[in-house]
């Protein structure tokens, strides 16, 4: 892989039969040697794992997001997020313990063990 203005070279290698994922990982590989945009498009395909949690890939379970219709709200969300953290890490103010209180009603109270993990 080059880095700057060296040149770089990609040999790619594959099993004779493959399945409809990764051949849309190979089309994007082909298309575009950019490699935000590679990582972006693999993203979509494999999912990003939890976000508080253990599992590393594939699709969250949310209930009221769509990743790509609302990516502006999470990057709104995450900024929030990581100053509650900041500034508030065992949620005891009167804003955290409403935020306790939301992750039990979606369930995900278990998560606030993961809060300080970053």
């Amino acid at each position: 892989v080059g880095r700057g203005e060296r040149a770089s070279s990609c040999l790619l290698i594959r099993a004779s039969t493959i399945g409809a994922t990764a051949k849309k990982r190979l089309r994007i590989m082909r298309e575009s040697n950019d490699g935000f945009l590679i990582a972006e498009e693999d993203l979509k395909l494999r999912g990003s794992g939890e976000l508080l949690g253990t599992r590393q890939s594939g699709f969250p379970d949310f209930r009221l997001v769509d990743l790509e219709l609302h990516d502006d709200l999470l990057v709104t969300a995450s900024d929030d997020a990581r100053l509650i953290i900041a500034t508030d890490a065992k949620l005891e103010s009167e804003r955290g313990k409403n935020l306790r209180l939301l992750l039990y009603l979606f369930e995900r109270d278990a998560a606030v063990q993961f809060l300080k993990s970053g």
